[in-house]
């Protein structure tokens, strides 16, 4: 990967998106020894412009990021690093530092899917999703079939209002039988990709 750093005078702008929901998360700078020491420790490290320092994001926070991947813009002066974050990016307790609001679109799908991974250890007296998560498998199975049976019906023959709730419950339903079966819509997509659609 060949970086341009002295384009910008030895620094690059560094986007930080979150590698599961794909929203953008902050944009920093890092030089040489910062993409180096990001490298090397496996979590984002920047160039304080500032402090005219090396800083590690959460180093004292503990709101660190740990790398996933990076990748270097068409001008080869700008980064995109894929990372998950550990507690709030912004120093504001926000998600991200463009907005308070937490991931959107398809991107929250991932959020959910985290809830529900969480709602295994829950207890199934308060969590509908922690019932299903502890009872059998079949429970799990059989609740996709009935959600996927009333979205056929609703299609067919009710409101666009109560299809959407009906394919919004097979959703959900489907994403606690990955969980349960320790899949993820991250596997799904995978699966699909391989095919000629």
């Amino acid at each position: 990967m060949k970086i341009d750093f002295e384009k910008g005078g030895g620094l690059v702008p560094t986007i930080i998106q979150d590698a599961d929901t794909q929203q953008v998360l902050m944009l920093g700078y890092m030089n040489a020894d910062a993409l180096a020491a990001t490298r090397a420790s496996g979590f984002v490290t920047f160039y304080s412009r500032s402090r005219n320092c090396l800083w590690q994001k959460g180093e004292t926070s503990g709101n660190t990021l740990a790398l996933v991947d990076i990748e270097v813009d068409c001008d080869q002066d700008t980064l995109l690093v894929r990372a998950r974050p550990a507690g709030p990016t912004c120093h504001k307790g926000t998600i991200s530092c463009f907005g308070s609001q937490g991931p959107q679109g398809l991107g929250w799908l991932a959020q959910l899917s985290d809830l529900i991974e969480n709602r295994k250890k829950a207890d199934p007296k308060t969590s509908y999703t922690a019932k299903l998560l502890q009872g059998p498998l079949t429970k799990c199975a059989q609740k996709v079939g009935e959600e996927g049976v009333e979205t056929v019906i609703a299609a067919l023959a009710e409101t666009d209002e109560q299809f959407k709730s009906e394919a919004a419950d097979l959703l959900y339903h489907l994403m606690v039988l990955l969980a349960a079966k320790n899949m993820s819509l991250a596997d799904i997509i995978t699966a699909l990709r391989t095919r000629a659609v």
